[in-house]
């Protein structure tokens, strides 16, 4: 009890100091480009012109809504991540694999990881309706709504208008996410640590495999974005809020709809990254007066 409590406030301060970061990943994951692109250099450092990034954004929403309007929607993310943490230790103290495996050998890493997943999952699950709470508050920046102003009257909203399937909108791409990328990670990790590092040969064995696993949490995180970017997607598609309807999104079906038309456009990998921003294909923007393609 005293180490989900430890993990609770943990969870709880990295979670506040995060949430800026989250909110304006979010705002460009919906396609919200408010300020002009300027002209800037790209890692190679030629010139080009580059949409403003993560601390021009920051201080485009604090001109808007004040310092604290960069915590739109931080009361149900931190009520999701203090249930989560929650259910996911309980899940893992009463999940058990029957088959028994030596410790390091691929059969303990499946185990493992398998216990992890259902563990992950049912915390995906009972959490992702305060998930999708939290998005549409943070969206609403968008069209200057207030529709979803408190974790309870949201929660009576989105039941009024939606029903119980509105609390879980872009559940399965998330599910499919996590899920890929926890068995991407670990098994990754496990190749790298069995067949490229000679336990006989380092004295930093332990450090190097935990470098590993960061490592490949990171590959795999980036394989498995487009789960991510269309499960935030849908969770805000046709909620009546301007960021969740055309022209920032279609209306769409079901979410693979919505990764089709997210590939096709080639914007699977937008709100990935917070800096050195490129132009999307096919966006017209006014700079200094002047129309750039």
């Amino acid at each position: 009890m005293a180490d989900t409590c430890g993990q609770v406030l943990l969870g709880s301060g990295l979670t506040v100091l995060s949430h800026p970061l989250m909110y304006i990943k979010v705002l460009v994951q919906v396609g919200h480009e408010p300020l002009p692109p300027t002209l800037g250099r790209n890692l190679f450092g030629r010139q080009v012109y580059q949409l403003p990034g993560l601390f021009a954004y920051a201080k485009h929403i604090i001109k808007i809504d004040g310092k604290s309007g960069l915590f739109n929607g931080l009361a149900p993310r931190l009520c999701a991540g203090t249930i989560g943490t929650i259910v996911h230790s309980r899940v893992l103290q009463t999940s058990f694999v029957h088959t028994k495996a030596e410790e390091g050998s691929l059969q303990h890493v499946v185990n493992e990881t398998t216990r992890e997943m259902i563990a992950r999952s049912c915390a995906t699950i009972v959490t992702h309706p305060f998930h999708v709470i939290t998005l549409r508050c943070m969206v609403q920046f968008i069209g200057r709504e207030a529709k979803y102003s408190g974790v309870f009257d949201s929660v009576i909203t989105v039941y009024r208008e939606e029903g119980i399937l509105g609390f879980f909108a872009g559940l399965i791409p998330r599910l499919l996410g996590d899920v890929l990328s926890l068995w991407i990670c670990n098994m990754l990790a496990h190749l790298i640590n069995t067949y490229a590092i000679d336990d006989s040969v380092s004295l930093h064995t332990s450090e190097i495999k935990n470098c590993s696993q960061a490592v490949t949490g990171f590959l795999a995180s980036m394989l498995t974005y487009p789960f991510v970017l269309v499960s935030n997607l849908m969770a805000v598609n046709n909620c009546g809020l301007a960021g969740g309807l055309p022209p920032y999104a279609p209306i769409y079906p079901t979410w693979l709809d919505c990764w089709s038309h997210l590939s096709r456009e080639g914007n699977m990998s937008r709100g990935n990254s917070l800096f050195f921003r490129k132009l999307p294909v096919g966006k017209t923007y006014a700079i200094d007066q002047k129309r750039f393609f």
